[in-house]
């Protein structure tokens, strides 16, 4: 079941415009706190910027969104990247750009212009994503099924997580909660039954959607 739209993961992008520098740093945040957290660290990291301004939105519903234009001209940086946030129709992410004056004034609109770009080229790095409920399959089998398992993932509507290897190959397998019965079967059906389903939960997953 389709939960929202995120990032895939943490990523940075960088882009200079008359010797100014700007670097977005964005990060899946599941809740403010979270969000909050990571604008903390980052102004902690960067605290010789000029600037550092952050956006985030959080919840299934976008319910909770804030910005702040961090000494910017007001309406100039943070509120346009969380324009861009929620008309990308993503969720549970934070973003903060680090700027480093380089001596020439963008105007208000090259302003916005520049925090939106960055942001954006954070955004297309980290990956799109779609989060959905998940069964989470973690299972137990011998080493020569493993090739086969992990080139049907993917087309079979699964992806493979963690792989730990002992005397067998541990693998837990990821897929749309309504998924869950077809992958058991598939595994039955490539182990000849010799597959053992070590444990099963349900849990939200992010899930790569291919770029457009």
């Amino acid at each position: 079941m389709h939960l929202y739209r995120s990032i895939y993961e943490y990523a940075e992008a960088e882009y200079i415009i008359e010797r100014s520098r700007f670097t977005a740093h964005a990060s899946p945040a599941e809740t403010p706190e979270e969000a909050r957290l990571f604008v903390s660290e980052m102004k902690e990291r960067y605290k010789d910027a000029t600037h550092n301004v952050p956006a985030f939105v959080c919840g299934a519903g976008k319910e909770h969104q804030w910005a702040s234009d961090d000494g910017e001209p007001a309406g100039t940086s943070g509120m346009p990247v969380l324009r861009l946030i929620t008309a990308e129709d993503l969720t549970n992410l934070v973003i903060v750009i680090t700027r480093y004056f380089g001596g020439i004034k963008l105007g208000t609109g090259g302003l916005a212009r520049a925090y939106t770009h960055t942001a954006k080229l954070a955004i297309d790095k980290a990956g799109i994503c779609e989060v959905r409920e998940s069964a989470i399959l973690t299972y137990s089998f011998d080493y020569t099924y493993l090739n086969r398992i992990q080139n049907m993932a993917g087309e079979a509507g699964f992806e493979i997580g963690d792989i730990t290897y002992t005397d067998t190959v541990g693998a837990v397998i990821r897929c749309p909660s309504e998924g869950g019965e077809r992958v058991r079967s598939l595994m039955a059906d490539i182990t000849g039954g010799r597959a053992i389903l070590k444990a099963e939960e349900r849990a939200a997953a992010r899930y790569l959607l291919k770029s457009e």
